[in-house]
């Protein structure tokens, strides 16, 4: 081998053993999921909502993913909710932020902020979330409104 391709083949190992070290990189053995206990995705109850019934994404990157049947609400539209988390001791903490609009006038209506707070124990969680919502220009109409949630891991 020559010089400059050996050079370029220990760049690459040291390159992916980098990579394969990063938490979001790294597997159970035997499995697909990353170690992270939240990441992966999640069928969420969510009693006090319009429509109780929500899928989360928790990504290895910090950011999480929600959606629910459009239909759910009959007067308002809601966009799918996007936010962060982040580990807070022996729970996850978050945000997810959606908009809504209304479905006769096709008008915004509300950004919905809904902070999180949930316990990860093996394939479920549990925690609680506040919701408070505001108009176009920034001011609270709404909220902060109390919602619990229950999550199931999502396994093939």
């Amino acid at each position: 081998m020559t010089r400059s391709l050996h050079g370029a083949f220990a760049a690459l190992a040291g390159i992916a053993a980098c990579c394969l070290s990063a938490p979001g990189c790294q597997r159970i053995p035997g499995s697909n999921v990353a170690p992270l206990p939240i990441v992966g995705a999640w069928l969420v109850r969510i009693p006090e909502a319009p429509f109780p019934y929500h899928m989360f994404i928790f990504n290895s990157d910090g950011t999480v993913l929600q959606s629910n049947p459009d239909a759910g609400d009959p007067r308002t539209s809601d966009s799918n909710g996007l936010g962060v988390w982040v580990a807070d001791g022996d729970r996850i903490k978050g945000k997810l932020v959606e908009i809504t609009a209304d479905r006769t006038t096709r008008q915004f209506v509300s950004r919905g902020e809904i902070s999180f707070q949930i316990r990860v124990t093996g394939n479920a969680f549990g925690g609680d979330a506040s919701a408070t919502f505001y108009d176009a220009a920034g001011r609270q109409i709404r909220g902060p409104l109390a919602a619990t949630l229950e999550g199931q891991r999502v396994a093939p």
